[in-house]
């Protein structure tokens, strides 16, 4: 039988999947890791964690099949993040993530270059979440450590790096770093020039779908996988998952419920709007996507149960329950609106529709009736209004929407997004998409397949679905109003708390 392996690098953990050819799951395999805060607004990583992640679940599914049988390996990862490499290929910083909050100043520069060109040429407006900004940052700040940069990679280019030794990236993970020439497929000449960047410290840009080289022999015997088997280009982690959720044509909507939040839809033809979403390449060739992306997802559940559920959680344990499970368990009985409370997701900042990297979270109407189960509900409402504000600027009406991530193991969420956006969601019928995703682009490199959208027609299918609630949904909608105001009266706080730091 042939095995393929679909590995995320995700940003608490490394995840690695083995699919046979109908995507049914063999084994899987997770390493945690944690974010680093040296400072408010900043999140770094380091490479190392990864490494020794990737290394430690390749090693694990190689004992579970036959390691002659696994055939390749497709690469998934948080976008935008920022590994560089010295000469000798030393790592010279942590690599500062995607929702580091640290380079206002840096988007500023970018926007000098003309914000109507760098939306035009990159289909982003000026954003801090990029790896331009990044690199901006660590030429301005750390410039020892700038000059000594042999390298630039992706978080999960950096791990191709390590499997296979190749320099290399692919084009959807690519267009997130505000450097690539979207239309064209290229990087932009323009850019790198006005900022003085040596295009010889970025990698090459290849299909998806194209084989970047075999593992290492050093690798192969630390972890079992033999040299032979290949390493496809990848995707990053939004295009990845919606390959696994099927989201490969038109007017068919994702919706991520990971780390962060992602409303994501495929797009026919590249039209570059200023409307507050982002613009990139999908992991088909030639094919683009539009996505709206909420900072505060699984990370603002994450925050509240490990600070705020603690005794939820050991209890939890004790039954061997999920601790998001235990916590969640009685909202069902909480009125749509928790009667009034309302929380802002903006742990780290807001990317869609407020970019803001001022932003904060906030419980509002907090009351003497106001109940623990109460702030668990509003915590999922907040990121699920944070969401349906992305999902609103599509512009039209989706044929259908598919929702995964952790969150998605949750019904409960899903009938609360329902709910909130009118419509039915449904789950496909695997939890893993985004390895999923990957993984099928090793398939169709080894020619299991014609192209992603036969592979997504014969493996992927839908597990369940959750229709709308009406008189949820009539409430949400009041509620949803006084969600969006409730940012726009704050702004000026978040500025001025800033300023007081």
């Amino acid at each position: 039988m042939k095995y393929y392996i679909g590995m995320d690098i995700g940003t608490s953990s490394t995840k690695a999947v083995l699919f046979d050819r109908l995507g049914h799951i063999h084994k899987t395999s997770s390493y945690e890791y944690d974010i680093i805060t040296p400072k408010n607004g900043y999140a770094e990583e380091d490479p190392n964690d990864w490494k020794n992640a990737a290394i430690s679940v390749l090693k694990d599914i190689a004992l579970s099949v036959d390691p002659d049988e696994i055939r390749g390996i497709g690469l998934s990862g948080q976008m935008h993040g920022l590994v560089l490499l010295d000469k000798d290929d030393n790592i010279l910083r942590n690599s500062i993530i995607w929702c580091d909050n640290r380079t206002v100043h840096e988007a500023l520069e970018i926007k000098a270059f003309g914000e109507d060109k760098i939306r035009e040429i990159t289909g982003n407006n000026p954003m801090p979440a990029f790896t331009l900004a990044k690199l901006l940052w660590v030429k301005n700040n750390e410039p020892d450590i700038y000059k000594q940069i042999d390298k630039v990679m992706l978080p999960k280019d950096y791990i191709r790096y390590v499997l296979t030794g190749q320099f290399k990236t692919e084009y959807s993970d690519a267009s997130g770093m505000q450097m690539v020439d979207l239309k064209n497929e290229c990087y932009s000449d323009e850019i790198l020039t006005y900022f003085g960047i040596d295009r010889k410290i970025l990698p090459e840009i290849v299909e998806s779908a194209d084989i970047t080289g075999t593992i290492l022999e050093k690798i192969s015997e630390e972890t079992g996988i033999k040299t032979t088997t290949f390493v496809v280009g990848g995707a990053g982690d939004q295009a990845a998952s919606a390959i696994g959720n099927g989201i490969v044509g038109c007017k068919d909507v994702s919706i991520t419920l990971g780390s962060s939040g992602v409303v994501f839809a495929s797009l026919k033809d590249l039209e570059i709007k200023n409307n507050g979403l982002q613009y990139f390449h999908h992991a088909l060739p030639h094919k683009y996507h539009t996505m709206g992306v909420t900072n505060g997802c699984g990370n603002s559940l994450k925050w509240y149960k490990e600070n705020l559920c603690q005794y939820e959680a050991s209890l939890a344990k004790a039954d061997g329950l999920s601790s998001y499970d235990y916590i969640t368990r009685n909202i069902d009985n909480i009125p749509a609106g928790c009667n009034g409370l309302i929380y802002l997701p903006y742990l780290m900042g807001e990317r869609t529709p407020n970019l803001d990297p001022n932003a904060t979270g906030m419980f509002i109407g907090i009351r003497n009736n106001t109940t623990k189960d109460m702030m668990t509900k509003a915590v999922i409402e907040g990121i699920s209004y944070s969401m349906k504000d992305c999902y609103s600027l599509l512009g039209f009406t989706p044929s259908k929407v598919l929702i995964s991530g952790g969150g998605a193991r949750n019904p409960k969420w899903c009938r609360i997004l329902a709910s909130m956006l009118n419509h039915t969601v449904s789950r496909v019928d695997l939890d893993e998409a985004g390895a999923l995703g990957v993984a099928i682009l090793a398939m169709v490199a080894d020619n299991i397949y014609s192209d992603v959208e036969d592979a997504c027609k014969k493996i992927i299918t839908l597990r369940d679905s959750f229709e709308p609630r009406l008189n949820d949904y009539r409430a949400y909608l009041k509620y949803f109003e006084v969600y969006k105001m409730l940012y726009k009266q704050n702004k000026i706080l978040f500025e001025m708390e800033k300023e007081i730091k």
